[in-house]
């Protein structure tokens, strides 16, 4: 069973001349539990805004996304915005962590609005920052944490909510060799253990062949593509 699937996916804008711009077109894909998916394509080419069709942060011009067997299209704002905290965890390239809280704390964030107890909410994200890698982090702010560790709270933080789709921009796009290869790693790990569907949207070749399969998005199309020719 496929946990995100689209059809006919297409998203066009108006430019400031009035002339509409098409950066989708007709895009169709399938997104399986336990599966990560690397959608690469040259900066532009309209990753981003496949993501966050993808996810319910917009919404197509046409076409459609059924995500954990739920249709996203006809739903209201606050309908899509339920969806998206039961099903979807986000990580973008800048982590987007609160400065004044911990790591536990961030984690905790989204369990907290979610309307957990504050001792389960602890608990899970407790276990979660374990599973990153950040046991002795727990209780350190953003601005203690390297930026290796910055965005592994962002991964645990994405996970909280038990997710059924993790979307990922650019993850790695701002850490070093040596924390990307790391954070790389802990996607597969976590895709496995955890079979949850992921799709990532990156330049970097060595994520993208760590994938089960990797897309090349061009000419506001998806094909198959080869990992050499993922744009760095």
């Amino acid at each position: 069973m496929s946990i995100v699937e689209a059809r006919d996916l297409s998203k066009s804008y108006v430019g400031g001349d009035g002339t509409p711009i098409r950066v989708l077109d007709g895009v169709d894909l399938d997104v399986s539990r336990g599966e990560m998916l690397a959608i690469t394509g040259a900066s532009g080419a309209g990753k981003s805004t496949l993501l966050h069709l993808l996810g319910g942060l917009d919404r197509p011009t046409r076409g459609f996304v059924v995500l954990d067997g739920e249709p996203l299209h006809g739903l209201t704002d606050e309908a899509l915005a339920t969806v998206r905290n039961r099903k979807v965890g986000f990580v973008f390239q800048f982590h987007h962590l609160l400065r004044e809280f911990s790591a536990l704390e961030n984690v905790m964030m989204p369990l907290r609005i979610g309307g957990w107890d504050v001792r389960k909410a602890r608990s899970r994200a407790e276990e979660l920052l374990a599973r990153v890698g950040l046991e002795g982090r727990m209780s350190h702010r953003p601005s203690e944490l390297s930026g290796g560790e910055q965005q592994r709270t962002a991964v645990a933080r994405a996970l909280a909510i038990d997710p059924k789709v993790v979307l990922a921009d650019e993850p790695s796009g701002n850490l070093d060799n040596a924390n990307a290869e790391r954070l790389h790693e802990q996607f597969v790990t976590l895709v496995r253990q955890l079979e949850i569907a992921m799709v990532v949207v990156t330049h970097n070749r060595a994520l993208a062949a760590r994938a089960d399969r990797a897309l090349l998005l061009e000419g506001g199309r998806l094909r198959e593509t080869d990992v050499r020719e993922v744009v760095v």
